[in-house]
């Protein structure tokens, strides 16, 4: 079996579709993407796709490691995404070609189902006790928010103040019915991060996410010494070297690699079985399409220290299409009781509406992320 051609599908709200067809009418599906450089990553794939072409699309192993070592420079969210979407595509193929769900060849299950969370506040967190309440209607036991709105280095203890009251306003509507993931987006900095980790400890999240900037993680050792509550971070970590020095040190309870931009399912499953050996949670990192969820799934599957996984459906970023538009089968991603089923489909466990792709590939996107500023003109962290 070789690969034999590959298409690029750019759909809305804001995502990247790699389709990759072998000379047996097999067919894989990738999704490599970076929010807001779907194009960037497209021509990245373009690049790769060049030495792929006429391959056995069975040798995952050996074209990751041709695909990331092949070139002098590597890594990085451009290149590492679009490995990503050409990984989880062939991953599919394989898992059709053996007629066997991805999770199977990795090693088999170690659990049937996982919890997963919703996205409730938007980008600057507002009305979250109703939201978080519809959410737990429908049967969600997890949600996660953003933080804050915009803050600088130093800044008002208002707006501290204002995020500990929408966190006081979910446990006084449900209690402690319902987890709560809470966003600091790397929006703020380490005075005010250490602050807000301090003041939500009577309120118990689940997890504070990107406290700080990922390239500024040392600061993560000190703000764990102001807060017992669990620290999350990695959705722009890239490689199993980035994380390498996260998990020596010690500066994280849980992380979340995105298999969509840290190399797919091949070195997601990498990065999650060696935290398990620093005893570290995995909560993998997921605000996009039905493909890259899937990918998510099969390795969950697979990782005694997955917990949670995230999922976009209704997510304030998916306007025009929604995570199950894509799909043949609606079902597959069915949320009970707060818990998804692992597919068990061959490949992915999806299958893809091939003619609804085409007709959203004609309207596409240009999705870009807000870009903010604070009061005295200076950027703001999004």
């Amino acid at each position: 079996m070789k690969i034999r051609s590959y298409e690029l599908f750019q759909v809305p709200p804001r995502w990247l579709f790699l389709k990759i067809e072998t000379d047996e009418g097999i067919v894989g599906w990738g999704e490599p993407v970076i929010e807001g450089k779907a194009a960037t990553v497209a021509a990245a794939v373009h690049e790769l796709m060049e030495a792929l072409i006429g391959k056995d699309p069975l040798d995952i192993e050996g074209h990751w490691n041709t695909m990331y070592r092949g070139g002098f420079y590597r890594g990085g969210p451009i290149l590492m995404s679009a490995i990503a979407g050409i990984d989880q595509a062939l991953w599919d193929i394989k898992g059709k070609f053996f007629n066997a769900p991805i999770y199977q060849l990795l090693g088999g299950k170690c659990r049937d189902k996982i919890k997963v969370y919703s996205w409730i506040g938007g980008d600057r967190p507002d009305e979250v006790a109703g939201a978080a309440k519809e959410c737990f209607d429908r049967g969600f036991k997890a949600i996660k928010m953003n933080a804050t709105n915009e803050m600088q280095y130093i800044d008002s203890f208002e707006k501290i103040d204002l995020a500990i009251k929408r966190v006081a306003s979910i446990r006084e509507a449900l209690g402690y019915q319902i987890e709560i993931g809470v966003d600091f987006h790397g929006r703020l900095h380490k005075p005010m991060a250490k602050v807000l980790a301090k003041e939500l400890e009577p309120f118990r999240p689940m997890f504070i996410e990107e406290p700080v900037l990922p390239e500024n993680n040392e600061a993560l050792r000190e703000i764990a010494q102001h807060t017992s509550i669990p620290i999350a971070t990695g959705e722009r970590m890239f490689s199993r070297w980035h994380f390498k020095d996260l998990l020596m040190h010690g500066y994280a309870d849980i992380i979340q690699p995105d298999l969509s931009h840290a190399g797919g399912i091949t070195e997601c499953k990498k990065i999650l079985s060696m935290a398990e050996a620093f005893d570290v949670a995995a909560a993998p990192h997921c605000p996009l399409g039905p493909i890259a969820l899937a990918a998510c799934l099969q390795v969950d599957a697979t990782c005694h220290n997955a917990f949670i996984q995230e999922q976009s459906l209704g997510i304030h970023y998916n306007q025009g299409s929604d995570l199950m538009d894509y799909l043949t089968d609606r079902t597959v991603f069915d949320y009970n009781d707060g818990f998804v089923n692992i597919p068990s489909g061959p490949g992915l466990g999806i299958e893809v509406d091939e003619t609804v792709v085409r007709k959203m590939a004609e309207i596409g996107h240009n999705w870009k992320n807000p870009l903010w500023s604070h009061e005295d003109g200076s950027a703001a962290e999004w």
